[in-house]
């Protein structure tokens, strides 16, 4: 069998210099890309040792040597903790990417029944890794980047109810929800319809614009709002007859929140 060496550095140098470049974009590092291509060449040349012999040990500590100085190079060394940190991404992004080709050249080469495959005589080839790979890092960077964003968002928050009712909920920091009742001018927390036993409290409705309409929203009076083992008394609970989309959220908080949870 031949192998063209050529190709393979510059296929490996491909796929390094896009880990490289995914991992400076995911963590922020703004690393010029003199950096990345240089410890993009200390990767790709990393190939070779594949051709000695030497045991699989040996060959996983050659490796992760070389992962070291490649995040190094290219990251800069500042403490422990940040080079960690660096190579920590490098390799989960290799990861999802050898994951997702893995993936790709079994459904794209085997054929199979219950659990046993066929081979189908084909595979995912450099071409189509050169196409797939960008567009995979690309998805990953997106949805890592929306988690994120979403998970900072998010809070544990503990209701207490004139009632004596307890209500533990997941709740959303919405920047876009500014509602407040006019005559008391507190804000309004949105909790889920049916979270609430709405028969045991003091309701009363608050006007609200909304897609053009005006509408009125059931509200009531709670004894606390903790967030943050820091407890409100300022705000009211609006009860939301719609399901949020985001999953696992019960609770949208008020945009005013933001300032105080500084």
């Amino acid at each position: 069998m031949k192998v063209y060496v050529d190709l393979i550095i510059l296929l490996n140098f491909y796929l390094d210099f896009l880990l490289l470049m995914t991992t400076s974009i995911v963590l922020k590092r703004n690393t010029s890309l003199k950096r990345i291509i240089l410890g993009t060449f200390i990767g790709s040349i990393s190939i070779l040792f594949l051709f000695w012999s030497i045991s699989s040990f040996s060959l996983f500590l050659v490796k992760l040597g070389i992962a070291i100085l490649m995040v190094i190079l290219t990251f800069g060394y500042k403490d422990l903790k940040y080079t960690i940190n660096n190579l920590g991404y490098f390799y989960m992004i290799s990861v999802i990417l050898g994951g997702f080709l893995y993936y790709l050249n079994l459904e794209f080469s085997y054929t199979h029944i219950g659990l046993i495959f066929i081979n189908k005589g084909i595979s995912v080839n450099a071409i189509f890794l050169i196409l797939i790979s960008p567009i995979i890092l690309y998805i990953y960077y997106k949805q890592s980047k929306k988690f994120k964003t979403n998970y900072n968002l998010i809070y544990e928050i503990t209701i207490g109810l004139k009632n004596k009712q307890i209500l533990k909920l997941k709740g959303f920091l919405d920047t876009g929800n500014k509602l407040f009742d006019p005559i008391t001018n507190k804000p309004i927390l949105l909790v889920q319809k049916g979270l609430i036993q709405e028969e045991k409290e003091k309701i009363y409705f608050v006007p609200f614009h909304s897609l053009g309409n005006n509408n009125l929203l059931k509200c009531f009076k709670p004894e606390y709002v903790e967030i943050e083992q820091k407890k409100y008394k300022n705000y009211l609970i609006g009860i939301s007859d719609k399901k949020f989309s985001m999953e696992g959220v019960e609770c949208i908080l008020n945009n005013k929140m933001m300032e105080e949870l500084k």
